[in-house]
């Protein structure tokens, strides 16, 4: 590729990554034909362009820290002597390592934002279509069961972020905004039929703080304060009105962690109960292999031989995660895994954290974008499993390397002052 590529090759990097976090939503094999062609131009890029080389090396540490995490999996697939599809997913990585090159091109930005409104759009729509049409009491998008309705609404509530960050940015064009405004009602109003409490409760101080940033560094205070009021107001109503079964889940919270507490026959039953069985089975784990773990997707072998031996409640038979990252990372590698998983995190928290207040609105909005990805994991890896999927794990890679890249470019060419 070229030194300066041309008008055509801009445009066809910027639509193709446009499409990719809908490439990650939908279970259709078409899928792979433009992760291919990205994967293909990065890894030309790299090595025939010195300044996406120049530009990769500023966003180092973010893509040494994914790196680190593919190393020490791969390290625990061989230790742990595991079959070849427990090291299918961190394998990956290698993909969105060579995709994020393509990033340091000069893309149509406005373009790649469309792609994640719009990608917001279909899959609110979808969650809407499911929920009324076919009756789905948990709506659960396009790529799964209905047990992925979780980690669906943390895919759709970060598209959401996304466009209200792009809806509050004074350099958006006006047509461009109200879509983006369009995309945040039907995401948001799609979430919320998930019924999914931890990405929801985990989306309002993201939300909140993407709002807080922009007034701060903006000083648009009418335009973030006006947008806030009516999410929240829209929000509120929807719950607790058309909608009770979400306030019923969150009002039924404190009775079910009393029922357990309390060791009651069917204190491991509902959602709560059974989260909580997990995590005192995953501890349990964690406490007899603090070191090297049981290995990567072993917590469900683990777990039901506690059931069998009559120590673990047989509602958590049928799971193979324990719905906690930090807790999946300690059962399958001990220590040094929550280490790794804690790096993956905190690296891009500090490079993006760093870049907020920068002078160059282009870079804080990339910036503020970051955090807002990273924010949302971070929150939901509490109570769910963020990265045991191809979805959620590659929407991760492909926002964070991608964004840090960004900046990183950016930042090659800004005058020195």
């Amino acid at each position: 590729m070229r030194a300066h590529p041309v008008s055509w090759q801009v445009w066809t990097a910027s639509s193709l990554l446009a499409v990719m976090p809908l490439c990650f939503a939908v279970s259709n094999r078409l899928k792979v034909v433009p992760m291919a062609l990205l994967f293909v131009a990065g890894i030309v890029l790299l090595a025939t362009r010195p300044e996406t080389r120049r530009v990769y090396r500023l966003a180092w540490p973010v893509a040494a820290a994914c790196a680190l995490r593919l190393v020490y999996d791969f390290g625990n697939f061989l230790g742990h002597r595991l079959d070849w599809p427990a090291i299918d997913l961190p394998a990956q990585t290698l993909l969105f390592l060579a995709i994020a090159a393509v990033f340091s091109l000069p893309l149509k930005r406005n373009v790649i934002d469309v792609g994640i409104s719009l990608t917001a759009l279909l899959l609110g729509a979808a969650a809407i279509q499911q929920r009324y049409a076919q009756g789905v009491d948990r709506p659960f998008g396009l790529n799964g069961g209905d047990w992925a309705a979780v980690e669906f609404a943390m895919f759709l509530l970060i598209m959401v972020l996304l466009s209200t960050l792009q809806a509050l940015r004074p350099t958006t064009p006006r047509r461009l905004r109200w879509l983006h405004i369009a995309a945040v009602v039907v995401g948001l109003y799609g979430a919320v039929l998930t019924q999914s409490r931890g990405p929801l409760l985990a989306f309002a101080p993201v939300y909140l703080g993407l709002v807080a940033w922009y007034c701060a560094h903006s000083r648009h205070w009418r335009r973030a304060l006006v947008l806030f009021a009516v999410t929240v107001v829209g929000m509120l109503a929807v719950t607790a009105t058309l909608h009770r079964e979400m306030v019923d889940r969150l009002v039924s919270v404190p009775a079910e962690v009393t029922s357990y507490g309390d060791g009651a026959a069917d204190a491991a039953s509902g959602a709560i109960g059974e989260r909580l069985e997990m995590w005192r089975v995953a501890w349990q784990a964690f406490r007899e292999h603090p070191l090297a773990g049981i290995g990567l997707d072993q917590f469900g072998v683990y777990a039901r031989e506690q059931v069998a031996a009559g120590k673990a409640s047989a509602s958590i038979a049928g799971y193979v995660h324990p719905h906690s990252e930090y807790l999946e990372s300690m059962v399958a590698g001990g220590v040094p895994a929550l280490l790794v998983l804690l790096l993956l995190f905190a690296v891009p928290l500090v490079f993006f954290g760093r870049r907020l207040g920068h002078p160059q609105e282009p870079v804080a909005a990339d910036a503020a974008a970051g955090l807002i990805v990273v924010g949302m994991y971070v929150l939901c890896a509490f109570s769910d499993n963020v990265l045991y999927r191809a979805m959620p794990q590659s929407l991760y890679l492909f926002l964070v390397l991608g964004l840090a890249v960004s900046i990183g470019r950016q930042l090659h060419h800004t005058p020195p002052r």
